[in-house]
């Protein structure tokens, strides 16, 4: 997988699948249509002010409540490059790499990188560095089946090609 690169966005910990994407917008099948609404009840200018590749980091237990897997897909489709956090939910988590979503667990990286920093991430090595500090943080490395999911941007493709290989 490729290094990400973006400028992050910071918020605290326990952040609800209800503020990521709020229960009023979940009929919404269009990634892109539904990316308007992503983070609307938690940070209303979010989509307005971040830029494709950014990068959100925050605290643990992050994607905590309803199974909705429009949650992480509606933080993909704003063009968020990753999500770095103490913790995920496990559900989160789990959608998370089924649609093709990076996210990476770090402690120490929601604890010393800051709003605004730049941030680059090396989901091979499970590196995460802060290019305005120079510090770098370790995440672990997600195991090779998961790389080879996220490369084929989510788990639906990963079967269809392994399927169609008769593997």
């Amino acid at each position: 997988m490729n290094k990400l690169r973006g400028r992050v966005w910071k918020y605290g910990p326990d952040i609800n699948t209800d503020v990521i994407i709020p229960g009023r917008y979940c009929h919404i099948t269009e990634p892109k249509e539904l990316a308007k609404y992503c983070m609307a009840d938690l940070d209303p200018e979010f989509v307005n002010k971040m830029s494709p590749g950014d990068i959100i980091v925050a605290g643990g237990n992050f994607g905590c409540g309803s199974s909705r897997e429009v949650a992480p897909l509606s933080i993909k489709a704003t063009g968020t490059a990753a999500v770095v956090a103490p913790s995920f939910a496990r559900i989160f988590y789990r959608n998370a790499i089924n649609i093709g979503f990076p996210i990476f667990e770090s402690t120490e990286a929601y604890d010393r990188i800051n709003e605004g920093d730049e941030v680059e991430i090396d989901p091979d090595a499970g590196e995460i560095r802060d290019l305005t500090t120079g510090e770098t943080f370790k995440s672990g490395a997600f195991p090779e089946f998961v790389q080879e999911i996220m490369a084929k941007g989510g788990l639906s493709r990963y079967a269809e090609e392994r399927l169609a290989a008769g593997v």
